[in-house]
């Protein structure tokens, strides 16, 4: 269960980076409130997996799973660059969240 909850809390950290770029520095109500309430969500979910899984690989699975997803979405809503070598960096990401997962020992 620990493996769902730290999944969850990663696309709750995708949710409030996306969330934060349109609260434009905290001047839109809305959007900002949005952000806090989804960073609380992302860390008391990131907290919950962190009872039975190592820090660091919780941890680096957790950037892991926020930081394609956000560069993603910033591709999709925000017209970002889609290079093959931002792609590539991309999927070495993922190679080493996947790598962490599978040689955890929880």
């Amino acid at each position: 269960m620990a493996w769902i909850y730290l999944l969850i809390a990663g696309l709750f950290e995708i949710g409030w980076a996306i969330s934060l770029k349109y609260a434009q520095g905290f001047t839109r109500l809305g959007p900002s409130i949005a952000t806090i309430t989804l960073m609380i969500a992302s860390f008391a979910f990131l907290s919950t997996a962190l009872r039975t899984l190592p820090v660091g690989t919780a941890y680096t699975i957790w950037t892991g799973i926020g930081a394609v997803g956000t560069v993603l979405l910033g591709m999709v809503l925000f017209q970002e660059p889609i290079e093959v070598r931002r792609l590539t960096c991309i999927g070495l990401i993922i190679v080493g969240v996947i790598g962490l997962r599978l040689v955890s020992p929880h």
